[in-house]
C-alpha cells in the first residue's frame, strides 16, 4: 500500500526528457573540452606573443615587463621613417650616405633653479651588434660625419617634473636641435649612433627618436642608430640576424644561407619520404605478397627505436660513402615508417571497385597508383608533406653531427646554436630571439596554405553514380 502510494507522488519522467538530459549532459561535456582547450590555446598563444614583443624591445630582459616601450609608439614610427629618408633616402631601412643632412632635436628639463647646461654630442665609434659583424666592420660614421654645435631653439619656465619616488615638482626645459652632416665621399653606413652627455641634474624628457637606452643615472643617453628607417627601427632584431651574421670567410649573410640550406634538405626529404610512403603504403595496402605481415610488424617495430640509437652506424656509413658536411647526408637519412602506415590506411579505405575497374582496363599498379590512389590521397599527402616537412625542418641532432663545416653549411636549427654562442654571452637575447621567430615562419606558411585540404575527400564524389 505504501509503496504505491510512492510511486504514484513520484514524478514521471518522459523519453523526451531522457534524451534531452543525456543531449545537454553531451554537449556540456564537449563545452568544457573545447573551453580547456581554449584556455590551453590562449596560454600558449599569450606566450608567443609576449616573447614576440620581447624581440621588437631594446632591453628583452626588462622586468616587470612592458607592452608599451619605444617600437610600438607611432610617433617614433613617423621620426624613424623622416630619419631613415634624411640619412639615405631610405625610410623603410634607412643609412648614412654621402650628402646627408640628419636635424636631431633632445628636449632637457631640470627643477625650477637649477642651470640647464649645453648637451655634449659626440658620434661613438660603436660596432653594430655584439657578434659577428663586429668582427668584419671597418666603417664608421664618426669618421665621415660632422655634427655642429646644438642650438637653442624652445625653452619652457612652467613645467611639472616627477622624481624616482613620485613627487611632484616644478621645472624648465629647454629644447636643442644640431645636425649631422655627411659632407664627404665614402660608403654607405648601415648605422648612426649617437651619444649626449649632460649633468646628473638634467633629465631627458623628449627626442626626435626614443633613445635606445640610459645609462650613469641619466647622464647619458644612448641611440644606436638614428637613421633606421621605420623597418630597420621597429625590427631591429630582425634586420639584424640577416645583416649581423655574417661569415668571416666570405662576408655573405650566414642566416641567409642557413635558411637555403635548411629549405632545401626539407624539401628534398619530403620528396623521398613521399616517394617511400606511397609505393610501400600501397604495397602493404593492396598487394599481396609472402612476408608481407612481417615486412609490416617490423615497420611498427623500427617506429619504437629511438633514432638517436641509429646514429653511429649511420654517421660511419655515411663517412664511408665520402657523404659528410654535405647536404646528401641529411636528405637521404629518411626514417618514413610513420607516413607509410599512413598512407597504408588511407588507401585501405579506398573502395575496392576503384581499383578493379582500373584492372579490367589494364592499367599496371603503378598507373593505379598515380591515377587512381594518389588524387584521392590528397589529404593524406599533404598531411605526411606538413609532418615530413616540419621534422625535416626542425631537425638539430642529426644535422649537427654530419654537418660540422664550414659554417655557412649549416641547417637553420644549427645555425640558431651559434647565434647563441656568438650572442648570448654578450645578453643579446632579442636577436636570438628574431632568429628562433624566423626559423618558425617557413613551418607556419606551409600550415597555412595546406591546411584547408585536410578536411577534403573526394572518395565518395568517386563512386557515385
Amino acid at each position: 500500500m505504501v509503496d504505491s502510494q510512492v510511486s504514484e507522488l513520484a514524478p514521471q519522467v518522459s523519453p523526451y526528457q531522457v534524451v534531452r538530459f543525456h543531449a545537454i549532459r553531451r554537449w556540456s561535456i564537449v563545452a568544457w573540452v573545447y573551453s580547456g582547450l581554449l584556455f590551453v590555446a590562449t596560454i600558449m598563444l599569450g606566450t608567443f606573443v609576449v616573447a614576440f614583443m620581447a624581440s621588437l624591445k631594446d632591453d628583452p630582459l626588462e622586468q616587470p615587463f612592458k607592452f608599451n616601450f619605444a617600437q610600438v609608439q607611432p610617433q617614433n614610427w613617423v621620426a624613424a621613417w623622416k630619419l631613415g629618408d634624411a640619412g639615405n633616402q631610405a625610410p623603410f631601412f634607412g643609412g648614412f650616405a654621402p650628402g646627408a643632412e640628419v636635424n636631431f632635436t633632445v628636449t632637457y628639463a631640470a627643477e625650477a633653479g637649477e642651470e640647464i647646461q649645453v648637451p655634449k654630442i659626440e658620434l661613438p665609434r660603436r660596432r653594430p651588434g655584439t657578434g659577428m659583424a663586429a668582427a668584419v666592420m671597418t666603417d664608421y660614421a664618426a669618421d665621415y660625419a660632422t655634427v655642429n654645435a646644438p642650438q637653442l631653439i624652445a625653452q619652457n619656465e612652467d613645467i611639472i617634473l616627477t622624481d624616482s619616488s613620485g613627487e611632484v615638482k616644478k621645472g624648465t626645459s629647454k629644447t636643442w636641435s644640431f645636425t649631422i652632416k655627411y659632407n664627404r665621399e665614402g660608403p654607405v653606413i648601415a648605422s648612426l649612433p649617437l651619444s649626449i652627455t649632460v649633468p646628473r641634474e638634467q633629465v631627458l624628457i623628449d627626442s626626435t627618436l626614443a633613445p635606445t637606452k640610459i645609462e650613469r643615472r641619466g647622464r647619458i643617453a644612448m641611440w644606436d642608430n638614428i637613421v633606421p628607417g621605420v623597418i630597420g627601427y621597429v625590427f631591429k632584431s630582425y634586420v639584424r640576424v640577416y645583416s649581423e651574421s655574417v661569415s668571416l670567410e666570405t662576408g655573405k649573410s650566414l642566416f641567409m644561407s642557413w635558411t637555403i640550406n635548411s629549405l632545401f634538405i626539407a624539401i628534398g626529404k619530403v620528396i623521398l619520404t613521399l616517394f617511400f610512403a606511397c609505393t610501400a603504403g600501397y604495397a602493404l595496402a593492396r598487394l599481396k605478397f609472402t612476408g608481407a605481415r612481417a615486412i609490416f610488424a617490423f615497420m611498427l617495430f623500427s617506429m619504437m627505436i629511438p633514432a638517436q640509437v641509429t646514429f653511429i652506424s649511420n654517421y660511419l656509413i655515411f663517412k664511408e660513402l665520402g657523404m659528410l658536411n654535405t647536404p646528401w647526408a641529411v636528405i637521404t637519412a629518411v626514417i618514413a615508417a610513420g607516413q607509410v602506415l599512413i598512407m597504408k590506411q588511407f588507401f585501405e579505405s579506398i573502395p575496392k571497385e576503384l581499383e578493379e575497374a582500373a584492372i579490367v582496363d589494364g592499367i599496371s599498379h603503378i598507373m593505379i597508383l598515380w591515377k587512381v590512389f594518389m588524387p584521392l590521397a590528397k589529404p593524406a599527402i599533404l598531411s605526411v608533406t606538413i609532418l615530413g616537412f616540419q621534422g625535416a625542418w626542425n631537425d638539430f641532432f642529426w644535422p649537427l653531427i654530419v654537418i660540422n663545416s664550414p659554417t655557412d653549411a649549416f641547417t637553420l636549427p644549427v645555425g640558431l646554436l651559434s647565434l647563441r654562442n656568438a650572442y648570448g654571452v654578450a645578453g643579446d637575447w632579442n636577436l636570438i630571439l628574431a632568429g628562433a621567430f624566423l626559423s618558425t615562419l617557413p613551418v607556419l606558411i606551409v600550415f597555412i596554405i595546406f591546411q584547408r585540404y585536410f578536411i577534403s575527400n573526394d572518395i565518395s564524389s568517386a563512386v557515385k553514380g
